[in-house]
């Protein structure tokens, strides 16, 4: 488990990032109440929220973006494998700061947070929906950035205000867009589908039916939840498996191969070079 705590202004920024090869189970509380919002990566890990003896379970966290208003009587328990690692990424603040936020945060909380910025509860949930992939791309480059000291403080203060911004943006999209509950679960129903096997995936037309919908629906409504197409997602999750095989699991290239569907180990090197700049030989 590698968890850092930074401080800039008056917020927080928790990272937290775990692998394992047998299972781990994670808790932590709040020292205080706080509104956060949680930026769920590349992991995939399951999430139990506890308080006043009820469990709010999320099974599929990956690229998730969860807002929340927790006090001290709050756990949050990462559920944590060798198939669903942890990485997530939460800016919080106290309640006793929102007027002190620099750049008008406090401002947009009120507004776009209202039910969490006046609790009637241990927990109250905000808004849950998926990254955009720019939002995505600053997760990931929280977790790989290499900077030291001052720089590093710059790099993470810049970096909180861009994805704040994109956070916030699309708060004021989805209030100006009616939003069809029914058909988001419906997409975010496909995506576990995908997920749950990569190997053998369904196809469009397989997909399309599990779900209720028809193929041309679930390729517009995916694209627009998810950034990419059906199958370009699938993909990039088969690619991000097998770097995590022969990264952390030490298996072979034609393992890592066979295990995200690949028959042929040319195919999944190009791709491989294609999305991470370099041969899986060179991980």
């Amino acid at each position: 488990m590698n968890r850092e705590i930074i401080d800039i202004n008056d917020c927080t920024i928790l990272l937290e990032e775990a692998s394992t090869n047998t299972t781990l189970v994670d808790s932590c509380f709040f020292d205080e109440p706080v509104i956060a919002i949680a930026f769920y990566g590349a992991g995939d890990v399951g999430l139990n929220v506890k308080y006043n003896e009820k469990t709010k379970t999320f099974h599929h966290t990956k690229g998730m973006v969860l807002s929340f208003y927790a006090d001290e009587k709050v756990e949050f328990e990462h559920l944590v494998s060798s198939q669903k690692p942890l990485q997530c990424l939460v800016i919080a603040t106290s309640l006793r700061n929102l007027d002190k936020l620099p750049n008008g945060e406090g401002q947009f909380l009120e507004q776009f947070l209202h039910q969490l910025v006046h609790p009637k509860d241990h927990y109250v949930e905000g808004p849950v929906f998926k990254m955009s992939p720019e939002m995505f791309l600053l997760v990931e480059q929280f977790f790989s950035n290499t900077y030291e000291g001052g720089i590093k403080m710059m790099f993470y203060k810049s970096h909180m205000t861009a994805l704040l911004s994109h956070y916030f943006g699309q708060l004021a999209s989805q209030q100006s867009t009616k939003i069809n509950v029914e058909q988001l679960e419906k997409i975010n129903l496909a995506q576990e589908l995908l997920l749950s096997d990569l190997e053998n995936p369904p196809s469009l037309t397989e997909l399309a039916h599990k779900i209720g919908t028809n193929t041309n629906t679930l390729k517009k409504e995916f694209k627009a939840q998810f950034g990419v197409p059906v199958f370009k997602y699938l993909q990039n999750e088969r690619l991000n498996k097998a770097h995590n095989l022969i990264k952390k699991e030490r298996t072979t290239i034609q393992e890592a191969a066979w295990a995200v569907g690949y028959d042929s180990l040319g195919s999944f090197s190009n791709a491989f070079e294609k999305k991470f700049g370099y041969r899986p030989s060179q991980v």
